[in-house]
């Protein structure tokens, strides 16, 4: 099959956030067996990072009521690193007390600060220098208690409250954050509003602030733009993309926040821009199915319907030979 290579054409690591950011928005509780079969199945397909839960209040955000529980059930893949969302010093304490009586537990403390003072006010209670302060001390203890630590910085292409974000303030950020010395950081278009210009002009501006830290980020596809954001951003030097497998997702506290980029969209995009990201398209795809099973609609995802790029007719010859 061709491929049509950029320049900065390279390899991307894949973040499956299904069973967290995916599922975190639906209305109906998803039971324990099936998000863990969800990450599994990922994992099967050749996924070795994902967002397996959140530590956060139930009564805030139901459907990760039994984030300890998913995680216990998760297999001990030493190839493998599970990730937990922390919006809070309280949610780095229950991640580590995954790890405690020899358990395996999550491997990463995923840390998360608002890029504005309402959006963050509403998401976890903190103003942007809050979430500095919080989030620097999150990341110092989560790496002290032996977690790798990575912080996002949510809404950092536009606010559903205050509308746009000024590039600056989300690069003092960053800076901020990189101070800490985490593992990564992560610009998130946590609303969907993003287009490619403004994703390349981002990244730059944030990777000339954060030197060797690896860079990540997180897209919405909520004006159908996510794709194309994703795939600028991989052109731009990020080394990491989220996706959410059948384009599941939304923020309980983001007005319109519709869903993830999907996995098998990315995927295929990535594919036929020369892009490596070792991730098996066919499993992806037979996974977004299964979810739909479980859900019992519909999901937003397109190459699930689709399907991947056509086979020739000598193609289709030879896997019958």
């Amino acid at each position: 099959m061709p491929r049509y290579s950029s320049v900065n054409a390279k390899t991307v690591q894949i973040v499956e956030v299904g069973a967290r950011d995916g599922l975190q928005n639906e209305p109906e509780i998803i039971s324990t067996d099936d998000k863990v079969t969800l990450i599994t199945r990922a994992m099967a397909a050749g996924v070795n990072r994902l967002e397996v839960a959140s530590f956060v209040h139930p009564k805030r955000v139901p459907q990760m009521a039994d984030a300890e529980a998913v995680i216990e059930a998760l297999p001990d893949d030493k190839d493998t690193s599970y990730i937990g969302l922390c919006l809070n010093k309280r949610g780095v304490m229950r991640g580590l007390a995954t790890r405690e009586g020899g358990k395996r537990g999550i491997d990463e403390a995923g840390c998360v600060i608002v890029a504005t003072d309402t959006f963050g006010m509403k998401n976890q209670g903190q103003t942007v220098e809050d979430g500095i302060r919080e989030n620097q001390e999150m990341i110092r203890l989560a790496k002290a208690e032996g977690l790798i630590a990575q912080v996002t910085i949510s809404a950092s292409f536009g606010c559903p409250f205050e509308g746009e974000v000024d590039p600056q303030k989300v690069v003092d950020i960053a800076k901020a954050m990189a101070d800490a010395e985490p593992a990564e950081i992560a610009l998130a278009d946590t609303i969907g509003v993003g287009v490619p210009p403004q994703v390349t002009d981002l990244v730059g501006r944030v990777r000339e602030v954060i030197g060797d830290i690896r860079l990540r980020a997180h897209f919405h596809n909520t004006r159908n733009t996510g794709i194309a954001n994703a795939l600028a951003a991989a052109q731009a030097g990020v080394d990491v993309l989220d996706s959410s497998v059948a384009g599941l997702g939304g923020c309980p506290f983001a007005p319109k926040a519709t869903g993830n980029i999907g996995t098998e969209d990315l995927i295929y995009i990535l594919d036929r821009s020369g892009i490596a990201h070792g991730v098996d398209l066919e499993q992806i795809i037979d996974l977004a199915g299964w979810v739909e099973g479980v859900l019992g609609r519909p999901t937003p995802a397109m190459v699930s319907k689709a399907g991947g790029f056509p086979q020739s007719q000598s193609e289709k010859d030879a896997i019958c030979a």
